[in-house]
């Protein structure tokens, strides 16, 4: 039953990526509202489902975007890894675990991408990918990445309430 709420809260971060976030633009890098989300859910400590999450985005990323579908599972898969590997080691410090995990994380993502296409027969010079693309892209993840994190750590808590010792 809390998985459920996974099911609206992704297609609507999907929707909203696909028409509204992908249009703010710097350069010609946007962020990636998915992968924040995957990112926060994931480094929350109650969370049992991060790994359903992130399965459910790549299935839902799938049917909007162009990207192989198995580029995007390995992507954010590898996310979650990092993410909870890291919530293990970094619990003192959440905020700067979220943007470790959207650091890594955008950077292997688009990296991961990048050569993807690149065995699908496009070609992209690296130093214009990573000049226009990436570093645009990593800027606006970290500046959405601590209301989306705040937003996730709520939600963790309503969805995931602890127990009350009497």
């Amino acid at each position: 039953m809390r998985n459920l709420v996974a099911f609206p809260l992704l297609a609507l971060a999907v929707i909203l990526q696909s028409s509204v976030v992908s249009q703010v633009k710097l350069l010609s890098g946007s962020a990636d509202l998915p992968l924040i989300l995957i990112a926060a859910w994931a480094l929350q400590e109650r969370v049992k489902s991060a790994w359903h999450w992130a399965v459910l985005a790549c299935a839902m990323l799938g049917i909007v975007s162009k990207m192989p579908w198995p580029v995007l599972l390995v992507g954010y898969l590898a996310i979650v890894i990092a993410a909870r590997a890291l919530q293990k080691r970094v619990w003192q410090a959440p905020l700067l675990a979220m943007f470790s995990i959207t650091f890594i994380g955008t950077l292997f993502k688009n990296l991961l991408s990048f050569v993807a296409l690149q065995i699908l027969g496009t070609s992209l010079p690296f130093s214009d990918v990573v000049g226009v693309l990436v570093l645009p892209s990593l800027l606006l993840n970290m500046l959405f990445s601590i209301p989306v994190y705040t937003f996730m750590r709520d939600l963790a808590r309503w969805v995931y309430p602890s127990e009350e010792i009497e």
